[in-house]
């Protein structure tokens, strides 16, 4: 091992037995998080093009530029990089629905079914978007168990949206939670697996015309 010592133009010293200068752990977690990076975008082209069953490790390990001992050191496997695109995804979503209820509330809607259908037609477009994404965790080539991941979030979803829509003795309106929720994952389903961008656009904006003649009980009489 050198005992070479390097010293910095403002005397700041880092000795050569391996202790780390100051600014060293920001370099390796830099340029951890850039392997990691990499891996997740690797593995999501991967993914897109042979599925997950037919997906290889040395195939999205080749693409990232990095080794197979890195991806171990980073995830637990080629499910848990699935998974983790998932989640990802999940979050991008959520923070589109959020931003669009939110954008017209600020607006002075007050109308739950107006607010769904801004959020809901945020989530639709985020699938068109990441069309690529959307079709590989609807597709049912996921990892063992990744069904009952999609139902607990679809679960989760319907609460949310439960949120929106309370009766005027002070519950929620079920049937009515069931059924948007049940129409909007199987929009997601139709919009997410069609090939024609224009015809998957024009379905989608069909769906939330139809969606937005449902009328909340609970505001009708408004």
């Amino acid at each position: 091992m050198s005992s070479d010592m390097d010293v910095s133009s403002d005397g700041t010293a880092a000795s050569g037995d391996g202790a780390p200068t100051p600014d060293a752990p920001v370099r390796t977690s830099d340029r951890g998080a850039a392997t990691r990076g990499a891996l997740l975008t690797a593995a999501r082209d991967v993914f897109c093009e042979a599925g997950f069953a037919q997906a290889a490790v040395t195939d999205i390990v080749a693409k990232a530029g990095a080794s197979v001992g890195s991806l171990y050191h980073h995830f637990n496997g080629k499910a848990d990089l699935y998974l983790t695109l998932f989640e990802e995804f999940q979050g991008r979503q959520q923070e589109r629905t959020r931003e669009a209820i939110n954008a017209v509330r600020d607006a002075g809607e007050t109308d739950p079914m107006r607010q769904f259908i801004a959020g809901a037609g945020a989530y639709l477009n985020g699938c068109l978007e990441e069309r690529d994404v959307a079709r590989l965790f609807i597709s049912g080539d996921g990892p063992p168990g990744f069904d009952r991941v999609m139902r607990q979030r679809l679960n989760r979803w319907a609460r949310r949206n439960a949120a929106l829509f309370h009766t005027s003795d002070g519950g929620v309106d079920e049937p009515l939670v069931i059924v948007l929720t049940g129409a909007m994952a199987g929009a997601v389903s139709e919009v997410s697996l069609m090939d024609d961008d224009g015809a998957s656009r024009r379905l989608a904006d069909k769906i939330m015309a139809i969606v937005g003649t449902i009328r909340n009980p609970g505001t009708e009489q408004r």
